[in-house]
């Protein structure tokens, strides 16, 4: 990618920039602002959810203008993506509406379900989590409203081997928007409360400073025993490492004991960075090591900050690897972030940094390549075979369509105080904003647009593609 010069930014007609990634279907999500993709083979289909921020747009499946709320498209054939179906979300702009998050399990794999169902868990802008029936996915339908009343909702997680649910909420007895409720949904239709977590300060009662909130959990189930919950975006970032069964089965009255009780590690980042995602990468056999006696597997996570202010006014947003192989004293090792010259990103309008990774563990990609969304800079393919060591091999930045909008600028005070941010004219340019991607098993790479620009679906090419494991996609 060759820099641009330091005033200019890509035409409203420019094409696409891409590195060993190619372009294989679009579909522009009725013109919506996006947040979470996830993507389920329901039969012989494949069927992409994506959950959006608040915003009001016309679907012409109805020919209403529906507050937005979760998409749902068919992606078997990846090049002709069908639109199928638009559930309406909560009334509300940006993050005070829409439904941002979205996950699916199948009645098969949850043990207490309908075996010929399938079934989507979502939030309700700030107010509630919901479980929908989308079995047909043309006509998804409200099965049951786990909690109403909250005060904050946002990325949740759900076992579907267990129907365990990590749901980030607002309790309103709790100091915080966001803190996390436990839920047993391996029966969707008669959700069971567990308990509620966070950390400690952030419980009913508390005094003293309240601690960063949650952001969202991955959990790797029974077997793996340990759930990672990231708190705080781009500010005050924490990494927590937790027992899952301690969690699960710990005594649940919220007291500073029982909260720290099935906590294995903490890890405080530095006031600047944050843990938007925290995606494990566990049981690495890492090549520079081979020949050594001990340490050749290691233990991985990898953090994720979001970039929030246009025209970098904030320090950089990027990626974090930690090594948790000793998982009481888990330290940094590497990162990884986007060279701002290599596209003169910091001018190019809107948000320059990034904002989550794919979450996928299927095995075409997990422990070799990752995927980061990179705002302005499109998502960025990188080896991870050596965490130690990360490499981008790909990217690729959509070109800017009739539907792409100057993102909002953010509040021009950092943290709520102090002085007021330099924006300049660049602030105002309509730019490319890739807020979320994710993978899956046949190894299809979805990436969403923050500022309307809609959905891309792509692959591999070249020394990328050689990277990933195309034999284990096969046998899906």
């Amino acid at each position: 990618m060759l820099p641009l010069a330091a005033s200019a930014q890509p035409p409203a007609d420019a094409p696409a920039e891409a590195l060993n990634m190619r372009l294989v279907g679009t579909n522009d999500l009725q013109g919506r602002t996006a947040y979470q993709p996830t993507i389920h083979k329901q039969g012989k289909r494949w069927i992409l959810y994506v959950g959006h921020h608040g915003d009001r747009k016309l679907n012409p499946l109805t020919g209403a203008q529906e507050d937005n709320g979760t998409s749902i498209v068919d992606v078997t054939d990846p090049g002709h993506p069908r639109y199928l179906a638009h559930i309406p979300g909560e009334e509300g702009k940006a993050e005070q509406g829409g439904a941002q998050m979205v996950r699916v399990c199948s009645g098969s794999d949850l043990p207490k379900a309908d075996k010929s169902k399938y079934y989507m868990l979502r939030v309700f802008g700030n107010q509630s989590h919901q479980i929908w029936d989308v079995t047909v996915p043309e006509k998804p339908t409200l099965l049951t409203t786990i909690v109403r009343g909250l005060k904050g909702t946002h990325k949740n997680y759900w076992e579907c081997d267990t129907g365990i649910a990590y749901l980030v909420s607002g309790n309103p007895q709790w100091r915080t928007n966001r803190m996390t409720q436990i839920y047993d949904l391996s029966d969707p239709a008669h959700p069971v409360f567990i308990r509620d977590f966070g950390l400690v300060g952030q419980q009913p009662g508390a005094g003293g400073p309240v601690p960063i909130q949650v952001h969202g959990a991955i959990s790797t189930g029974p077997k793996g025993n340990r759930v990672y919950f990231g708190y705080g975006t781009n500010s005050d970032g924490v990494l927590q490492i937790v027992d899952r069964e301690k969690l699960l089965k710990g005594a649940k009255d919220p007291t500073p004991e029982n909260l720290l009780a099935p906590q294995i590690a903490r890890l405080d980042m530095p006031p600047m960075h944050g843990a938007h995602t925290v995606f494990p990468v566990l049981g690495v056999d890492v090549p520079e090591f081979a020949k050594n006696y001990l340490g050749r597997t290691r233990d991985f996570v990898v953090i994720t900050d979001e970039a929030i202010q246009k025209e970098c006014l904030e320090g950089r947003q990027m990626v974090w690897v930690v090594d948790v192989s000793a998982e009481t004293k888990p330290f940094g090792v590497a990162n990884f972030t986007v060279p701002e010259a290599s596209g003169n990103f910091c001018a190019r309008g809107g948000r320059f940094g990034t904002h989550s990774s794919n979450e996928s563990m299927a095995p075409v990609f997990y422990k070799r390549l990752m995927f980061f969304a990179h705002f302005n800079a499109g998502v960025r393919a990188v080896d991870v075979r050596n965490p130690m060591a990360p490499k981008e091999v790909g990217y690729y930045i959509p070109a800017m369509t009739a539907n792409t909008v100057v993102l909002e600028t953010p509040a021009s005070m950092v943290n709520g105080s102090g002085p007021k941010l330099p924006f300049t004219e660049a602030s105002q340019r309509r730019a490319i904003q890739t807020n979320n991607v994710e993978v899956d098993e046949r190894g299809y790479v979805y990436i969403v647009d923050r500022a309307n620009t809609g959905l891309h679906i792509l692959e591999l090419t070249g020394p990328a593609r050689a990277i990933a494991n195309w034999s284990a996609a096969a046998k899906e």
